[in-house]
């Protein structure tokens, strides 16, 4: 099997975990175009602000040609499912996802749940990024304290469902699973 066949049918789910400006979406993107194209981008990131805006067109301007960005800020899960086999799949950001959950006051847990049991059948290379919030001081506030356990949760679950974990510190990676 030559290696843009092998990479073509690759079956795996590759999770990407670090700090703030670690260089997790900049590392995924790279693992994302190992394999051939189109690639699709699930963005999960709602622009409130100027700086978000910024952000989200800053991640835009560093990708070219092949890559299909869907916009999935609620229905991640719908907009995994939408996607054809094979096809690799970048999604960034999980803690932004898990955000937009907690501030519609949804089911958290619920909507995690489903998330990790379709995360845990790639039907293509799959690569997925979230944050490492837990590393730091317990937070002052009861709902950044609830965001940070369920940050840590959803984490885990889409960990122990992963092929191989990566976990970022100053634009490095270092394997964890």
């Amino acid at each position: 099997m030559t290696g843009a066949t092998a990479a073509s049918t690759a079956r795996k789910l590759t999770f990407i975990l670090g700090g703030a400006r670690s260089g997790k979406s900049t590392h995924a993107e790279t693992l994302t175009t190992d394999y051939p194209s189109p690639w699709a981008y699930i963005a999960t990131a709602q622009a409130y602000d100027d700086e978000m805006r910024e952000r989200i067109a800053l991640h835009r301007s560093r990708r070219g040609e092949g890559w299909v960005t869907v916009d999935a800020p609620l229905d991640l899960v719908g907009a995994i499912e939408a996607l054809p086999d094979h096809q690799p799949v970048l999604i960034d950001c999980l803690t932004l996802w898990l955000t937009n959950h907690m501030l519609a006051e949804h089911d958290v847990e619920a909507e995690c749940r489903r998330l990790a049991d379709v995360l845990s059948r790639p039907r293509g290379p799959w690569f997925v990024v979230s944050n490492e919030v837990g590393l730091g001081i317990v937070p002052d506030n009861a709902l950044a304290r609830r965001f940070r356990d369920a940050a840590g949760r959803l984490n885990q679950q889409v960990a122990a469902a992963a092929d191989s974990v990566l976990m970022m510190v100053a634009g490095l990676p270092l394997k964890v699973k």
